[in-house]
C-alpha cells in the first residue's frame, strides 16, 4: 500500500519532475511532459507505459494495475491502485513512464 503523500513524494523524487494541475487532477511532469496523474478520490493513479511494460504490468496482478478503459488505455495509459500496489513495484513503474519522457526530450 502507498499513502497519496508517498505517492507524491516518489513521483518527484526523479531529476526535474515537477508537480502541476492537470484538469481535476495532480500531473506529475519532466521536460513539460506527463509521465503519471493522481486520481486522489480514487487513491489510484495513471502511469504512462510502453505497451510491452503494461502488458507486464497488468499480468502481474491485474487488481493492481489494469489499461485505461478506452483508446488512452489502447496507448500505455495504466492505472495502479494504490491501496494494493507493493511500493517498490510502483517505483519500477514510475521509473520507465518517466524514462520515457525522458527519451522523447
Amino acid at each position: 500500500m502507498v499513502s497519496i503523500e508517498n505517492f507524491r513524494k516518489l513521483a518527484l523524487s526523479f531529476p526535474e519532475a515537477s508537480e502541476a494541475p492537470h484538469f481535476h487532477l495532480a500531473s506529475f511532469r519532466t521536460n513539460k511532459k506527463i509521465f503519471t496523474t493522481l486520481w486522489e478520490k480514487e487513491n489510484r493513479a495513471m502511469i504512462k507505459l510502453p505497451l510491452s511494460e503494461q502488458s507486464v504490468f497488468c499480468d502481474y496482478d491485474k487488481a493492481v494495475f489494469f489499461p485505461v478503459p478506452g483508446k488512452w488505455g489502447l496507448k500505455g495509459a495504466t492505472f495502479v491502485d494504490l491501496g494494493k500496489v507493493n511500493k517498490t513495484v510502483l517505483k519500477e513503474a514510475l521509473t520507465i513512464a518517466y524514462e520515457q519522457v525522458i527519451k522523447k526530450k
